[in-house]
């Protein structure tokens, strides 16, 4: 959806001082930077937009790189070693010479693993692993919903753009909260290096479930009746009929063709009989049918199964063409109204699409199928998410629950935060880079 030319330059630094030295190099010479993690942002966030002519100084031991006009130098990360001290309840990355590719995202297991980490990341500390991708365990879902990663760092180790020292900003209630500056700055300020994580602690037990629902809104009144309720449920995700046809046919399952709710609950035998009952009875006063329970490992991941393969379930659904993902965020009292809303205009406008949420705080997406050739359609698409944008901002919610602002969601970044928030923003970008060379055009 996002149509730019790709950089000319291309350079993977595997240890913190290379990142710091070609930071400084690119900075002296005025070429723009873009700090590349796993690639998994989904508006235009590490496009090259942003055009100068300056010759590449040979330094070894990067002289390969050659010289001559560049639109920007885009920074790879390269892989990182998890450190956690004996004992510790958090972890560190260490960043080690490793080529390959990367994932990002927590694997909370019982030998208390992490999946590997980029040393930095574009922008967000720790960029949202792929929603919808084929890898359960290498993605953050242990927490509520998606997205909670950048709930999570601990601590942060940035350069700054203009400046390149080493800065590390840590819990602390001295001064302002850096950490939480740079997770978001989508590489706007910065280059972040290293983080740290918290870490929870694996369950004594966990039970999945799937159950159907007659519609939309009562699949999403169970969702804030559960959470009203105070049953500690771990995730709830939402796939409405269309999805979960498509998850079918992909896949190869036997699904109700219906709106359905995937729910997650750990804690002690106990407690999970607990939990269980009572979304069981909450569910029910909704409707819910077929309820589908998995407890053993492979058995939760068959009932998942639908749910990880979503984004190419639904790319199926029009072969050719391609998907865009629209993402918004609003409180969970508002999250039935905006659902169902969102739902008539989808059907009402013709367009090819789904959606899938994680409803457990709020947050959904609608995947929608668009020919990126069809100009007609791609703008009705592009309207669509505007609308559902401002829908969200009207009932006090957020444009981008995950996905960030990048190159698509600027005008309604305005919108949310208002001319005095954008100043602000400004009045900071250009202290921290006052070149503007850092992933330039972006956010701003």
């Amino acid at each position: 959806m996002h149509r730019c030319q790709p950089p000319d330059v291309v350079v993977w630094p595997q240890n913190v001082e290379q990142v710091s030295r070609l930071a400084a190099l690119c900075y002296s010479q005025g070429l723009p930077i873009i700090p590349f993690g796993t690639g998994t942002g989904l508006e235009g966030g590490v496009c090259a937009v942003q055009v100068c002519s300056a010759p590449l100084p040979r330094i070894p031991p990067l002289s390969c790189l050659g010289s001559g006009p560049l639109p920007c130098v885009t920074f790879v990360a390269a892989s990182t070693l998890p450190y956690l001290p004996p004992g510790g309840s958090r972890v560190a990355t260490r960043s080690v010479p490793r080529w390959g590719p990367m994932e990002c995202g927590l694997a909370l297991e019982r030998r208390r693993s992490i999946s590997n980490l980029p040393p930095f990341l574009s922008g967000w500390c720790l960029h949202q692993p792929d929603p919808y991708g084929p890898n359960p365990e290498a993605e953050s879902r242990r927490f509520l919903c998606g997205g909670g990663a950048r709930r999570h760092p601990q601590s942060s180790q940035h350069l700054p753009a203009g400046q390149w020292p080493l800065v590390s900003c840590g819990k602390s209630a001295a001064g302002y909260n850096l950490t939480g500056l740079f997770v978001g700055s989508e590489g706007t300020l910065g280059l972040i290096t290293a983080a740290t994580l918290r870490l929870h602690p694996v369950p004594e037990a966990t039970v999945a479930a799937t159950c159907a629902f007659p519609s939309v809104q009562a699949a999403v009144d169970t969702t804030v009746h559960i959470l009203q309720a105070a049953v500690p449920v771990a995730r709830i995700e939402f796939l409405d009929e269309v999805m979960m046809d498509a998850c079918n046919r992909h896949s190869q399952l036997n699904c109700p063709v219906a709106p359905t709710l995937f729910l997650e609950f750990h804690g002690s035998e106990q407690a999970l009989a607990e939990q269980i009952q009572r979304a069981e009875e909450i569910a029910g006063h909704n409707g819910a049918s077929l309820f589908s329970w998995a407890k053993e490992a492979e058995e939760r991941r068959r009932l998942w199964a639908a749910r990880h393969s979503a984004w190419y379930a639904a790319l199926a659904l029009r072969p050719g063409c391609k998907g865009y993902s629209t993402d918004v965020c609003v409180p969970i009292s508002r999250l039935p109204e905006i659902l169902v809303q969102t739902k008539e205009d989808l059907k009402a406008s013709g367009l090819t699409g789904t959606i899938v949420g994680h409803v457990g705080d709020g947050n959904f997406h609608c995947i929608l199928l668009v020919d990126p050739e069809d100009t007609e359609e791609v703008r009705r698409v592009m309207a669509f998410g505007e609308q559902l944008g401002r829908r969200a901002l009207a009932l006090h919610g957020t444009c981008t629950g995950e996905h960030g602002i990048g190159l698509g969601k600027q005008q309604l970044l305005q919108e949310e935060v208002g001319a005095v928030g954008m100043e602000t923003m400004r009045q900071l970008k250009a202290m921290l880079d006052p070149q503007g060379l850092m992933n330039p055009g972006k956010v701003l």
